[in-house]
């Protein structure tokens, strides 16, 4: 697939989601994604609010569903998702169960590897089971005590082991985001306001910057 560039709305509330994504959409951004805060803290609504916002963009769902699959995919397709997220962790029923909402609404499942003991073997599940794209992810707290995981720990070897798109996320630079397509991972994500080459981007921070930064990584990423 062509290389697609994601924001992750990592926001705990509606308003400032609603500013970031302005931004990243002005950079040329295709996908936005509602992060896990953002859905914490906002719920269906922030996904509502994106939905109406950007008609015409793809918005993922960052639900991390571990239970309930259907239930929880269903109600984020009728707010206006277009991607949902389940655990690869997760019982397979609940990720059969976030695959059949989806194919019953018409999105796509996102299948994010993260904690998994064999995350090749978790991969080759999710695509088994119906996923349509594999997340590579290295958790936020796992960084925090050993910072030298990554997702490169993995990544090569899922995407050897299946024939869906794959992702990559976790700790990444904005330099590194931007060389994913060439490591077999055409979903290049990033996250905001997380950590981005050791700038901390807040809606409150120079906007210009931020786009600027955004602008040079869509065009790096789309040129590679």
């Amino acid at each position: 697939m062509e290389p697609i560039v994601q924001i992750s709305l990592d926001l705990t509330n509606i308003r400032e989601a609603l500013e970031m994504a302005e931004v990243a959409v002005e950079a040329g951004v295709d996908w936005i994604e509602a992060g896990t805060p953002l859905l914490l803290g906002e719920g269906l609504h922030a996904v509502a609010a994106l939905r109406k916002a950007y008609p015409k963009h793809p918005i993922v769902a960052d639900l991390k569903t571990m239970d309930g699959g259907y239930l929880e995919a269903e109600m984020m397709a009728k707010a206006g998702a277009t991607h949902v997220v389940v655990m690869g962790v997760a019982h397979p029923a609940t990720i059969r169960a976030v695959v059949k909402a989806a194919r019953d609404y018409n999105i796509k499942v996102m299948g994010d590897i993260m904690a998994a003991p064999d995350p090749v073997a978790c991969a080759k599940m999710l695509e088994a089971n119906g996923a349509d794209y594999i997340i590579v992810h290295t958790s936020f707290d796992e960084r925090g005590e050993d910072p030298a995981r990554s997702p490169f720990d993995h990544l090569d070897a899922v995407v050897k082991a299946v024939s869906i798109p794959v992702q990559a996320v976790g700790g990444l630079s904005v330099d590194q985001a931007a060389e994913m397509p060439k490591h077999g991972a055409p979903l290049v994500v990033v996250g905001a306001p997380l950590v981005i080459d050791k700038k901390e981007f807040r809606p409150s921070t120079d906007k210009t910057e931020l786009l600027s930064v955004l602008r040079e990584l869509v065009a790096k990423v789309k040129n590679n």
